[in-house]
Order: C-alpha cells, then structure tokens, then sequence
C-alpha cells in the first residue's frame, strides 16, 4: 500500500508544495535564499534518504510541468501590463535585451568550442538565460536535453538572484531600468523575484526583460 502512495500522482505534488512551502519559510528566516533552491534540495534528499524512484515522484511532478507552456503564454500578459513602462523605455529595453540574449548565447557558444563539449549538450546551455518553458523547447529543438536545459536556467536564475544586487554595486550601475533589465536579462524569473525586492521600477523592467529576451532568443537560435 505505501508502494501505492509513493506511485500515485499526488506524491509528487504534494511533495512539490511542501517543500516549495518549506523554502518559503527558510527565505523569511535566512532572508537571500531562494526559495526553489530550498525546495530542490529538500525533494532531492527525501527521495535519496528513503530511496524513492524518481519515476514515482515524476508522475506528480510532472503535472507541474505541464503548467510551463501556459505560463509562457501568460508573459504577453505581463507585456501588455507594463506597456507603459515599455514605451518610454523602447530603445534601451530592446537595445539592452538584444546585447544581453547575443552575449548569453554567443558565450556559451565559444565556451564549448573551447571546451570541445558535445553538439547535445552545448544545445542544452544555449538557452540558460531564459525562462524554462522557452528553454526546454530550444534545447530540445536543437537536438539538447530538456532536463540539462532546466539545470542550466536554474543555476543562471539563482546566481542572478543572490548576487545581481554585488554585481550592481561592483560595476556601479545606479540606474533601475538598467539594473531591472539586466536581472531579466540574464536570470529571468527567479533574478526577477529578487528584482521586485530592491525596487517597484527594477521589478518591472526585469519583467519585460523575461519576455522580451525570450522571444530575441528564439529567434537568434535559429541562425546557429
């Protein structure tokens, strides 16, 4: 019967939300910490500790995976809400996306052929600075591995997320729609969330640069 359990849809989702409910309240104690991280780290170790396959935990994690292709979806959404701010920044928001999706993409380019790494593997990096729906289907597009692509979106989101408000200090960039655009730019949702935290006008550049960087990087994979 607790085979059954651990098979069943509701495992993994209900294992999704409490730890996702667990990083939460870790992030309100500790304050920087992701709360994904958090959530990552806690399902990983209940399914090693008690030697749960990843297969049963998958028929209700995956239930989640479907929500990204509509979530995606909703990013127009988040466009059209923030069009004022869109139009009055135009040039920079699209200049400085631009310059953010060529550097993601053309870096992990040259860095693979430095590293001489594999065609599926280099397909699945080239999309980390994107939002993970985006990401999966470039990745897997391009001959990549969706899971890979997933890892990658995650490490470039939290590293934006923890360390974007040091870089803004270190090169000195006091500006917010500069600073929002380049948390969006490189670290999408997850660097978005701690964009909304250091202000309201960082937050919603960061936003557009979700989207907007989603869409220039579809587009420039295509030329590869």
């Amino acid at each position: 019967m607790f085979d059954a359990m651990l098979s069943s849809p509701l495992f993994g989702l209900t294992l999704s939300a409490a730890a996702w409910c667990a990083g939460l309240q870790v992030q309100k104690k500790i304050g920087r910490l992701p709360p994904l991280l958090t959530a990552a780290a806690l399902i990983i170790a209940v399914l090693a500790l008690f030697r749960i396959p990843y297969s049963h935990y998958a028929a209700g994690g995956n239930f989640i995976k479907l929500m990204l292709g509509p979530v995606t979806a909703v990013l127009a959404l988040n466009i059209y809400n923030q069009r004022i701010v869109l139009k009055e920044h135009f040039i920079p928001v699209l200049a400085g996306c631009l310059a953010g999706s060529l550097t993601s993409v053309d870096s992990i380019l040259l860095l693979c052929r430095a590293f001489h790494v594999d065609d599926a593997l280099a397909a699945s990096l080239l999309p980390k600075s994107v939002t993970t729906a985006i990401a999966i289907g470039i990745a897997e597009s391009r001959g990549g591995v969706g899971g890979i692509a997933a890892a990658a979106v995650m490490v470039a989101g939290l590293t934006g997320a923890v360390f974007a408000p040091l870089f803004a200090r270190l090169f000195h960039i006091t500006d917010p729609v500069a600073e929002g655009l380049a948390i969006g730019a490189c670290s999408h949702a997850l660097g978005t969330t701690r964009a909304m935290e250091i202000g309201p006008v960082q937050g919603a550049m960061s936003s557009i640069a979700i989207c907007v960087c989603g869409i220039l990087t579809s587009i420039l994979v295509l030329f590869l």
